[in-house]
């Protein structure tokens, strides 16, 4: 553990494995919560994570990390933001950080820099990854050290993401062998990373596949109820055979309304949606997704962060794993 004592040490102080004293200090993997609170007040009481004193690479004053939302978490309450601050919120507390939430907006950064210019943070995460982002490139020029829940062009960003643009392609190829050719994706706003990423790959797996392009439909934007009924329409005109959204909020409302119009899934049409979630727990047929751990997202970022401001070794990028779940909605009679 850096330049205080080992995990093996740990694990022999407290009469445990060296795998479970590992998972602990990870957040992967499962623990007793006895367990990992007596980890826990072992390092604090040993002031491990302090460095004996000794400043870290970036320095830590405040023991603060802040959070970033987007705006529009206030909207449709996404769940995949408050996953990823449980995530955060776990590893912080473990290594006796705090965190500090605030939002900030494509146009608005106001409540960022209050965090850096009060100095009342450590380092910051963003949790969504924008092109031409403000945010980040105010904290760039700032000196802030500064961690995010997908991908930039930046290489002084610690950045945490599951491979979106692959996962979008595999679950598209997939549905094709099953002998689906006619698709539509429903998709949101294209200057946010992961959704760029997302119908990148949905069309890479038309191409390389060698499906028709024109018999494919692709909508986007954000759907309110007479607009999303008259995309179903335009979709049963187009003889649209299964429909791919961009995330569970998408597809959440997208089934919704089929199934209110008395649609039938995945007779009439099949869903897919390419990020999975407990939003979609409810429906039935259940929803084939793409499943990757927001929790997991953020725990890894937030330890990668804390690292970084102790000094110690970390990852500048990691790719975390996901799982294509093929259920009832893409089923083929």
């Amino acid at each position: 553990m850096g330049d205080g004592m080992k995990q093996e040490d740990i694990a022999r102080e407290l009469g445990l494995s060296k795998s479970t004293v590992s998972r602990a200090l990870s957040g992967k993997g499962r623990i007793g919560r006895e367990t990992r609170i007596r980890i826990q007040n072992f390092i604090m009481e040993q002031n491990l994570d302090r460095g004996n004193g000794e400043s870290g690479k970036a320095g830590t004053e405040t023991r603060n990390i802040g959070v970033v939302f987007p705006g529009d978490i206030y909207i449709n309450g996404n769940p995949y933001f408050l996953e990823c601050l449980l995530g955060i919120c776990e590893i912080t507390t473990l290594l006796d950080y705090n965190t500090v939430i605030t939002v900030g907006t494509a146009g608005n950064i106001t409540g960022i820099q209050k965090l850096v210019e009060q100095k009342k943070v450590d380092g910051i995460l963003l949790t969504r990854s924008l092109e031409n982002d403000k945010a980040l490139q105010y904290l760039i020029r700032a000196k802030c050290p500064v961690g995010i829940t997908g991908l930039c062009d930046y290489e002084e960003v610690i950045q945490v993401d599951m491979d979106n643009e692959g996962a979008s392609e595999s679950l598209l190829s997939l549905l094709i062998g099953k002998g689906f050719h006619r698709f539509a994706l429903v998709v949101d706003d294209l200057s946010i990373h992961v959704n760029r990423s997302r119908y990148n790959g949905f069309n890479n797996a038309i191409l390389k596949n060698g499906l028709q392009k024109e018999n494919q439909a692709v909508y986007m934007g954000k759907f309110q109820k007479d607009l999303c009924d008259s995309m179903i329409q335009d979709m049963l005109a187009k003889r649209i055979e299964c429909v791919v959204c961009g995330d569970d909020i998408l597809c959440s409302q997208l089934m919704s309304r089929l199934q209110a119009k008395g649609y039938r899934i995945p007779r009439d049409i099949a869903i897919a949606s390419l990020y999975n979630s407990a939003a979609l727990d409810n429906f039935s047929p259940s929803v084939t997704a793409v499943n990757g751990s927001a929790r997991t997202a953020g725990n890894v970022l937030g330890k990668q962060m804390i690292q970084f401001l102790q000094g110690r070794e970390y990852q500048k990028k990691t790719m975390i794993e996901y799982e294509i779940l093929m259920r009832k909605s893409t089923e083929r009679r």
